[in-house]
């Protein structure tokens, strides 16, 4: 019987209620949990962050099972369900802290986000170059509870309506057979 092999992406690409959205629903990810990434400074909170001068970018870390999905694979949909072509701007979301970014914890994802960039760029999968910033993870912080799980929470919130729907539209739409029945809890 082999040993699960869990290991952790942190990611962030706009609002994190609309990426935990997303990859919560994934089949070998176990637990998504929002918070905040990329400054200088330690924890901060969810208004500090909002004044985009802490340096820290909403961000997602998923842990999953690799040997389900793999960390390019999470990458490769992290590609699909933002624009990694707008610095520090997410759809109505503008500022550092709404920047794509991916944090690696080890060489070889520092390897792989790179070379998932390459790809994409040398595909031209999107009209405008890529702008993701790949720079080491120094420190996660976690976000204020009530942002954990927000959208399966608060489904009805103005913002969730608007922005989530459809990213969840297209990932049934094309990415069905990675779903799992029941999002992933914190």
């Amino acid at each position: 019987m082999s040993q699960r092999q869990t290991e952790t992406a942190t990611i962030a690409g706009g609002c994190f209620w609309c990426l935990e959205a997303v990859f919560e629903r994934l089949r070998g990810v176990e637990r998504v949990v929002s918070g905040y990434t990329g400054g200088p400074g330690g924890p901060a909170s969810y208004r500090e962050v909002c004044t985009g001068r802490t340096g820290h970018a909403e961000a997602i870390q998923v842990t999953f099972d690799s040997e389900v999905i793999t960390y390019r694979e999470l990458l490769e949909l992290f590609f699909a369900f933002h624009d990694p072509t707008t610095p520090d701007q997410q759809g109505p979301d503008v500022g550092s802290q709404y920047r794509s970014a991916i944090f690696f914890s080890s060489p070889e994802q520092e390897r792989s986000a790179r070379e998932v960039i390459a790809a994409l760029g040398a595909q031209h999968v999107f009209a405008n170059p890529i702008v993701t910033q790949v720079e080491p993870l120094a420190a996660f912080h976690v976000a204020e509870d009530y942002h954990q799980g927000f959208y399966r929470n608060n489904p009805s919130q103005g913002y969730c309506q608007a922005m989530i729907p459809p990213k969840l539209a297209k990932l049934r739409a094309k990415y069905a057979t990675m779903l799992r029945e029941e999002p992933a809890g914190r």
